[in-house]
């Protein structure tokens, strides 16, 4: 009784363990009989079960919705490639997986066969699209005798569209297809009928969604022209406005589905507000130097028009070999849609404390300027800065005051594709800042020009290249605001060589220079989707006047990794000299940079 007993307990136990995890997937077999390699390639790549075994997901449930996937999404990627005759077979151990039942899903998977036939490739017959509009200029694919990729037949209907609406016909739409697969002749037939409908003009701009912003500012921000004719660039460049404000997570602009009696056309502004205030902190490692740590403070709708109000402290020079620490508070008002629904209104304040190798300084400005997007690639700027400055500076150290009434005028031309991450376009900048100088300044001009250009090699390498210049004229070195000079070395110059480690040397002392070039290069490999690294060589030059005089040039090479974060890639980059000039101070032998963003 007592074994009977006790084998009965072992069987109680083992009936009430929890059931161990099914095994599935154990082979994975993937062919396709008569495809090019590069369709092999593409459907094999696209596998949803190949995707769900690379994951490790493999319970059998899983598994088995995936098995019964597979076939459409193989049958859509050949219909794209102009295959309208294949085979699919998906076998779950040895059944077809469309015989199953999701139902009552096998206990376990073993093996799965994937075979795809594709047949005979199809070329289009009859293409027909009508009617079309104007100038309309339909893929270049989509004709008769040319592979009937799926795709065109839909790029091509779009294209056709967007020409009509690009003439005002806001409602233009398809009203009948007839899409022919002629077997015998592997052939495919397609005749698509559209109704353009009226022209029509814009009409009144309904914001929806926004509970905080002024609907008359969402109106002028977006800029749409009420009465003109219907252009869908318009809505593009109108959600793109609403887009920079920052106040929105979201916007997206619906046409009507009806127009007007009147021959317009409303236009919803579907909007999901930003949260209003905003906090970041940021931190910067340079091995001469020292810490940066900044902060900011950001007010998205102050006054319920979109507007920005931004306060940023730094603290630099913490743990710095040669500088003292420095303070720095900055506050910006910025007003979207002022004058024009393309202008920017900007007004700004700074207070600095300026502990550096050759002067310290405290400064105070306030500034007002406009900033005018002429297109999504062409920026200007202009404005006034009224800027007072107290410095201590030469050997041995004299006190200069220096008040400047600036008037500068700036451009960007950005055609990159990733500001902080660039694979690809070009990136140039610059100003010219003519000033008034009074207590001890001079009056003069200065003037710099940063260019920048990406290169990408395939879809790991780049190259990457920036130039830099910069030239004072009018005012003598000793009678120029300090921050206004010239300075090269460190992580925005010259990696190697400290920070502002080269200058000029005016009777004894040490200064900044009124002429400055600087040139970095870099190849900038992608190791994983998360790894980079990148090897890099600066050179600066800066000189006593803005071309010529007493002058030197240093350079630095280096290399660094990189860490792909939502932000931006995490640099850090190891650089040290290999020349240094007579104004160069520091003896060691390699720097140290830490940041977010890529060098430029």
């Amino acid at each position: 009784m007592r074994l009977g007993a006790l084998l009965a307990a072992l069987a109680l136990g083992f009936a009430t363990l929890p059931p161990q995890p099914l095994r599935a997937f154990d082979q994975f077999d993937f062919r396709t009989p008569g495809a090019p390699e590069e369709l092999r390639a593409t459907l094999e790549r696209s596998s949803l079960l190949r995707g769900l075994r690379e994951e490790g997901r493999t319970e059998p449930l899983d598994v088995l919705a995936a098995a019964r996937a597979e076939y459409g999404r193989l049958l859509g990627l050949l219909y794209e490639q102009g295959y309208y005759a294949p085979q699919i077979s998906v076998r779950v151990d040895g059944r077809e997986a469309s015989e199953i039942s999701t139902l009552r899903p096998p206990q376990r998977i073993g093996a799965i066969s994937v075979t795809v036939t594709p047949g005979p490739r199809f070329r289009f017959g009859r293409t027909d699209i009508a009617p079309l509009a104007p100038g309309t200029e339909l893929p270049a694919g989509f004709a008769a005798g040319e592979p009937a990729r799926s795709t065109l037949v839909r790029d091509a209907t779009q294209v056709s569209l967007d020409a009509w609406r690009g003439r005002g016909h806001a409602l233009a739409e398809p009203v009948g297809q007839q899409i022919t697969a002629v077997h015998p002749d592997q052939r495919l037939d397609v005749a698509v009928r559209l109704a353009p409908g009226p022209q029509l003009r814009f009409g009144a701009l309904t914001p929806r969604g926004a509970e905080r912003t002024r609907p008359e500012r969402i109106r002028a921000i977006a800029g749409l022209p009420r009465g003109e004719l219907y252009d869908p660039q318009a809505i593009a460049d109108a959600e793109a406005r609403l887009r920079r404000t920052g106040t929105f997570n979201s916007v997206a602009l619906r046409t009507a589905e009806a127009a007007n009696p009147d021959g317009t056309i409303d236009v919803d502004a579907l909007l999901d507000e930003a949260p209003l205030r905003r906090l970041g902190f940021g931190a910067e490692i340079d091995t001469e130097a020292g810490l940066r740590l900044t902060g900011f403070w950001l007010h998205r709708n102050l006054f319920r028009g979109a507007e920005r109000l931004r306060f940023e402290a730094a603290i630099e020079g913490i743990a710095a070999r040669s500088r003292g620490i420095g303070f720095t508070l900055d506050g910006r008002y910025t007003r979207p849609a002022t004058f024009t629904r393309d202008t920017d209104l900007e007004l700004g304040a700074r207070a600095a404390t300026l502990n550096e190798r050759d002067f310290d300084a405290e400064a105070l400005s306030a500034d007002v300027r406009l900033v005018h997007r002429f297109s999504d690639r062409l920026t200007g700027n202009a404005g006034v800065i009224l800027r007072f400055e107290r410095a201590r500076f030469g050997t041995p150290r004299i006190s200069r005051n220096f008040a400047t009434l600036a008037l500068p005028v700036g451009a960007e031309w950005d055609t990159r594709d990733a500001p902080l991450d660039a694979r690809r376009g070009l990136f140039l900048a610059g100003q010219v800042k003519p000033y008034l100088g009074f207590a001890g300044a001079d009056h003069g001009l200065r003037m710099t020009l940063d260019a920048r250009s990406y290169f990408g090699l395939g879809d790991r390498v780049v190259l990457a290249g920036r130039a830099q210049a910069g030239a004072i004229l009018g005012s003598a070195i000793d009678r120029t605001p300090r921050e206004y000079l010239f300075y090269s070395g460190g992580g925005g110059t010259v990696r190697g060589l400290p920070f502002q480690s080269l200058g000029v040397e005016i009777d004894g002392s040490r200064s900044g220079g009124r002429g400055f070039a600087a040139l970095s290069g870099e190849a900038r490999t992608r190791i994983t989707d998360t790894i980079g690294a990148v090897a890099f060589a600066d050179a600066g030059y800066v000189a006593e006047r803005a071309f010529g005089g007493q002058s030197g040039w240093h350079a630095g090479v280096g290399v660094g990794l990189r860490y792909a974060t939502p932000i931006g890639p995490l640099r850090l980059d190891v650089g040290v000299p290999v020349r240094r000039s007579a104004g160069d101070v520091s003896s060691r032998r390699f720097q140290l940079y830490l940041g977010i963003g890529q060098a430029f």
